[in-house]
């Protein structure tokens, strides 16, 4: 049993990741939001830039150990005329040819360079954490187009629907006006008015239709989905009067969740942390660096007449030291660099502050185009229901003969700029509930 779950839980490893990549049958909300995360082109190039940071960090934590190096040099020497004897200053008539070799292990150790190092490893590491949460703010990014372009979409396909509607009861009325035509209760000119008026609403219907196929591409784009591939199958749900009208939060109360949720709010306390680092990193160039240095070494030449092994014995050397250095006249690169990162950390303190400001201001703006947009839903939902009474009752009378074409038109106009209305605050509150709740912590669902 134990090595069948061990078998199990391996292929699911190695199958999941496959799947997670499929497309779905039918798209949803939640599973188009989750295939941009995945394929999002951007937040790829931005996880890269992460590793490279990772990396960065490292490079800064192994700045605290010794470096060691090996270094040899084999030499072979030439001297036709031969050269100095041993004795004195007597020469060697003959050619001198000599081999030499050297061989040295060299270690150096930073004991101290006013904490450059140790910060410059706190700072890579606030790096890594701020790329961190500038990957999330760009995933929020994503999962708010797609959001929006989804809601974009379920409002044209009712818009859709809404002119299919009023096409077909044109086309009924078009055929009623024929036949009262021809029964002499209706005159041309009447019946020419019904048909620039079915031309029209099929010309808004096209538009509509258009703008549904716009927004559908706009969700493809976000997606990462070529325009070669199948049409892609959307979940449309219905969306009740209860979920426009719901309880809107606390905006205040939702400011203050989001500044402790938010990424760019902590990128932005990260990248004020990492300021002041960087400050401290170039006041260290105001202090002494003091290293130790140790190295062995031993060499060898054919010209002598001891063995190979006796040489390297005999040459063998060890070496230990510290060395010392003190920054006395830079042509004020240090200085600069101080009050470089000086202006800097104030600028991220200000950004800072902005970050929350605008925040506060998109939250504000949410909340209030959500309240405003329940509000002309509720008026909107009232002048339907009334124009379509309106209609309704023309309607009857146009077929009975007591009312004229042009009030029948008058009269659908008028209806159908209601339901646009009511549309429109419909899918703007819905949006912007969306977003408060985003703000909250919570993933758009419908």
């Amino acid at each position: 049993m134990k090595k069948n779950l061990i078998l199990a839980t391996l292929l699911a490893g190695l199958f999941l990741p496959a799947l997670a990549q499929e497309k779905p049958q039918t798209w949803t909300l939640e599973s188009c939001i989750r295939y941009a995360l995945d394929q999002n082109i951007a937040i790829k190039q931005s996880r890269n830039s992460l590793e490279q940071t990772l990396v960065e960090t490292k490079s800064a934590k192994a700045a605290l150990f010794p470096s060691l190096s090996f270094g040899t040099s084999q030499n072979y020497t030439n001297q036709p005329y031969g050269g100095l004897g041993s004795v004195g200053n007597s020469y060697n008539d003959g050619s001198i040819n000599a081999y030499s070799g050297s061989y040295n292990l060299s270690a150096n150790l930073t004991l101290y360079n006013g904490g450059r190092n140790w910060n410059n490893v706190k700072y890579q590491k606030l790096l890594a954490k701020n790329s961190k949460e500038q990957i999330a703010q760009q995933e929020n990014q994503v999962i708010l187009a797609v959001t929006q372009a989804y809601l974009q979409i379920l409002y044209a396909a009712e818009s859709v629907e809404a002119n299919r509607a009023t096409l077909r009861a044109d086309s009924a009325q078009l055929r009623r006006a024929q036949e009262m035509k021809e029964n002499g209760l209706m005159t041309k000119v009447d019946v020419a008015q019904m048909q620039s008026q079915l031309s029209t609403d099929a010309y808004q219907l096209v538009q509509s239709q258009t703008q549904l196929a716009n927004y559908k591409l706009q969700l493809r784009q976000l997606l990462e989905i070529g325009g070669g591939e199948e049409e892609m199958e959307l979940t449309l749900p219905e969306i009740s009067d209860e979920a426009v009208l719901t309880l809107l939060p606390d905006k205040e109360q939702v400011y203050a969740t989001a500044l402790t949720l938010m990424p760019e709010v902590k990128a932005g306390k990260l990248s004020t942390q990492a300021a002041e680092l960087n400050e401290k990193i170039a006041k260290s160039g105001y202090f002494p660096t003091v290293s130790l240095q140790a190295s062995t070494g031993t060499g060898h030449n054919s010209a002598s007449d001891l063995g190979f092994g006796k040489q390297l014995k005999r040459s063998w050397n060890n070496m230990v030291g510290l060395s010392l250095s003190i920054p006395l006249l830079d042509n004020r690169s240090n200085k600069s660099a101080v009050e470089k990162a000086r202006l800097q950390t104030l600028n991220s303190r200000l950004q800072e502050s902005e970050t929350a400001k605008t925040l506060y201001e998109t939250i504000e703006q949410a909340w209030q185009n959500a309240y405003s947009s329940q509000n002309e839903y509720l008026a909107a939902r009232e002048k339907e229901r009334y124009a379509r009474e309106s209609y309704e009752l023309v309607s009857q009378q146009f077929a009975l003969g007591m009312k004229n074409t042009v009030e029948l038109i008058t009269e659908k106009t008028t209806l159908q700029n209601a339901r646009q209305e009511k549309l429109q605050a419909k899918y703007m509150s819905l949006l912007n509930q969306k977003l408060l709740r985003f703000y909250q912590g919570e993933m758009p669902v419908l």
